[in-house]
C-alpha cells in the first residue's frame, strides 16, 4: 500500500530486492490475489468493514466487497498500487510516509487519509494494519478501515468553536480590564475627597480592584483557558502581586512538591484568595515594612492538590492605618466556596490556610 501518487513513475518496492520478474502495479497485485485462498476471501467479504490485504512489496493484493462499494471501483482497478488513485493528494505524502516506515519495520501502523466515494467526495478513513508473519516469514499487511469523517468534522467544529470563545474571552477580558481601570480612577477620587477617617479603607478597596485585574490579566493570559497550569499560573501571578503598591514591599514565593491542571474558575477562585491575602498584609502593615508570602503546592498520590499559605504579617507590627475593616476571612470563604474548595486555617505560621483543590484538578 506504498508508492508514488498516480502519474508521477513506478513506485519504489519496500523491499530492494524483489522478485525476479516482479512488476510495480495492478499486474503484481493481480498475481498475489491470486494465491489467496478461497477462505480468506469469504472471509475479508462478509466483513461488514472496508479491508485491504497487501504482498510483501507494499502492493494491494486483495480489497473486500465493501472496499469496493465504498469507491464503486473493480477490483481488478484497485490492486496493485491502483487504489491510490482515489487517496486525496493532501494527505498522499503524510501517509505514505508513515506507511514506509511501517513496512521497514514490520510494526503495526494507525494512519488516517481521504479516500474518494464512488460519488466523488472525500471521506476521512481510519486505517489500522497489521503485519502478517507465516513460518518466520514476512507476508505484507492485512489493514481494516473505518469511515470518521462524523468525528474529523465534529472535531473541526470544536476547535472553531474554540477559537471563537478565545476571541469573546478577549473581548470580554479587554472591557472587564477597562471597566475596572474606571472603577480604580473613581475610588481614587472618592477617596481623596473623603474624610480622613475613610481614606484607608478608600486605599484598601482600590488596591483590592487592582488585584482582581491582575488575578483576571494572568487568567486570559494563561495558554490553555480551558485547563489551567496551576504553579505557572501562581508564579506569573506572584510576580505581578509583588508589585501592587511599592515595588519590593510584598514577596510571594511559589514552591512544594504538586502541580496540576486545574478548571478557571477553580484558578480565578484561588487567584482571588492569594490576592486577598496580599490586601491584607499590605493592610496591616506600614509602608515602610516588607512583608513575606509563601505558597507551597502539596501533592499526595490518590489525594486532590492542596494549597497552603503562610503570611508573614502576624509577625510585623500593625501599622497605623485606621478604620481599614478586616473582611479577609469573609472574602476567602466566599472566594472559596464559588469554586468548592475546601478552607482551614489562618494563614499564619502556627495555622497555615490550607486549600484542598476541587477533585477535577489533575496532581501531576
Amino acid at each position: 500500500m506504498v508508492g508514488q501518487p498516480p502519474g508521477s513513475g513506478t513506485a519504489e518496492p519496500l523491499d530492494d530486492t524483489p522478485a525476479a520478474g516482479s512488476e510495480a502495479g495492478p499486474a503484481q497485485g493481480t498475481a498475489g490475489a491470486a494465491a489467496l485462498t478461497d477462505s480468506f476471501r469469504h472471509f475479508a467479504d462478509v466483513v461488514p468493514l472496508m479491508m485491504w490485504r497487501s504482498d510483501e512489496h507494499g502492493h494491494a493484493i486483495h480489497h473486500n466487497e465493501c472496499w469496493l462499494e465504498f469507491t464503486g471501483r473493480p477490483l481488478a482497478a484497485e490492486l496493485g498500487l491502483g487504489w491510490r488513485e482515489g487517496l486525496h493528494p493532501e494527505d498522499f505524502e503524510r501517509h505514505a510516509r508513515i506507511v514506509a516506515e511501517a513496512f521497514r519495520a514490520r510494526a503495526p501502523f494507525t494512519v488516517e487519509f481521504r479516500l474518494r466515494r464512488y460519488d466523488g467526495v472525500y471521506r476521512w478513513l481510519l486505517d489500522t494494519a497489521r503485519p502478517l508473519i507465516e513460518n518466520g516469514r514476512f507476508q505484507g499487511y492485512l489493514g481494516s478501515c473505518f469511515d470518521i469523517t462524523d468525528r474529523k468534522h465534529a472535531e473541526e467544529h470544536i476547535e472553531h468553536a474554540l477559537a471563537e470563545k478565545e476571541t469573546l474571552l478577549a473581548e470580554v477580558y479587554h472591557r472587564v480590564r477597562n471597566n475596572l481601570q474606571v472603577m480604580v480612577s473613581l475610588i481614587g477620587l472618592y477617596g481623596r475627597a473623603a474624610p480622613d477617617a475613610c481614606r484607608g479603607s478608600f486605599e484598601a478597596l482600590g488596591q483590592r480592584v487592582r488585584a482582581i485585574a491582575l488575578v483576571q490579566q494572568h487568567l486570559h493570559e494563561a495558554p490553555h483557558i480551558a485547563s489551567i497550569d496551576l504553579k505557572d499560573y501562581l508564579h506569573r501571578l506572584a510576580s505581578g502581586l509583588g508589585q501592587l503598591r511599592r515595588a519590593g514591599r510584598i514577596g510571594v514565593q511559589v514552591g512544594g512538591n504538586g502541580n496540576g491542571l486545574v478548571e478557571p474558575r477553580t484558578a480565578n477562585a484561588l487567584g482571588m484568595i492569594v490576592a486577598e491575602i496580599v490586601a491584607e498584609c499590605l493592610d496591616a502593615t506600614a509602608e515602610h515594612v516588607a512583608c513575606s508570602i509563601s505558597i507551597d503546592l502539596e501533592a499526595e498520590a490518590g489525594r486532590p492538590l492542596r494549597v497552603a499559605i503562610v503570611s508573614g504579617v502576624s509577625e510585623m507590627a500593625a501599622s497605623g492605618r485606621p478604620n481599614v475593616p478586616k473582611l479577609g476571612p469573609r472574602l476567602i470563604a466566599a472566594y472559596a466556596a464559588q469554586a468548592e474548595i475546601a478552607v482551614t486555617g489562618e494563614a499564619t505560621p502556627a495555622e497555615p490556610l490550607r486549600l484542598t483543590l476541587p477533585a477535577t484538578a489533575t496532581a501531576q
